[in-house]
């Protein structure tokens, strides 16, 4: 039998709650038109290109951002006046260098894996006996489902961790809009990639630990789910090349 995960499921609803979600829709509609034709209003932009065109801006913006921080390190890199080097510096130079290769910010290789998520078929069934056919949410890879490895490798001792493309930092957040991946501003789509630089043996064992990815690979035997790993003898992470400024919310004034 498959786990008690999530992933919502149509229930009968009976004739009150069909009614309440009826009126519901109705003052919501209300509401968002104020007596205008919202399928016709052109101020309202679909989620999913306004995603995209932000996703956009920032990849431009962290280009900047890529090409401004080689012109700091080759200025903190260069010598005084007279060509000699104050060890005082020198001693910065380093502290600095170690703060940012504990931040992720600087290339990291090392023995490691891969883990890949990929989605089912879209018309994949059920490929044991006595489990129901799946519903749409039972067939793509969930958010909870990368948070889950990610965390799992972390918990096994990870020196560094990729998703997709990009390191991730301490305030990286793995989050899904759909099936979609958005992760500092960009979009994927699957099959997802996580990887870490680690002992290999830790983060494998940690995987295998992990009570949400168990609840997974039930899904991946009951209706073809992606899920495979991969050992390396050597990965290479790149270093996290977005701005690292934090921010908080305020009150309104």
């Amino acid at each position: 039998m498959i786990g008690s995960r999530p992933r919502p499921r149509l229930r009968r609803l009976g004739s009150v709650a069909v009614f309440a979600l009826a009126g519901l829709i109705f003052w919501l509609s209300f509401h968002v038109a104020r007596g205008n034709n919202i399928r016709t209003d052109d101020s309202l932009l679909q989620m999913s290109d306004l995603v995209r065109e932000r996703a956009r801006q920032i990849e431009a913006l962290e280009s900047g951002n890529a090409a401004l921080r080689d012109d700091l390190d080759a200025l903190a890199g260069s010598t005084g006046p007279d060509g000699t080097d104050d060890p005082g510096a020198a001693d910065e130079r380093r502290r600095l260098a170690g703060l940012e290769q504990a931040a992720g910010l600087t290339e990291l290789t090392g023995p490691g894996l891969t883990v890949t998520l990929t989605d089912a078929p879209p018309d994949a069934g059920a490929l044991v006996p006595d489990v129901p056919e799946p519903s749409p949410n039972d067939l793509v890879i969930h958010q909870q489902d990368l948070q889950a490895v990610v965390n799992a490798l972390w918990a096994g001792g990870a020196e560094g961790v990729r998703v997709m493309d990009q390191r991730l930092i301490s305030t990286s957040a793995v989050r899904c809009v759909g099936n979609t991946l958005i992760l500092q501003g960009r979009l994927y789509s699957p099959p997802y990639t996580v990887t870490a630089v680690g002992d290999p043996g830790r983060l494998r064992a940690a995987l295998d630990a992990s009570p949400a990815i168990r609840d997974y690979r039930q899904y991946v035997e009951a209706y073809g789910l992606g899920w495979r790993v991969e050992q390396h003898a050597e990965a290479t992470l790149p270093g996290y090349e977005g701005g690292i400024a934090l921010r908080q919310a305020r009150p309104a004034e």
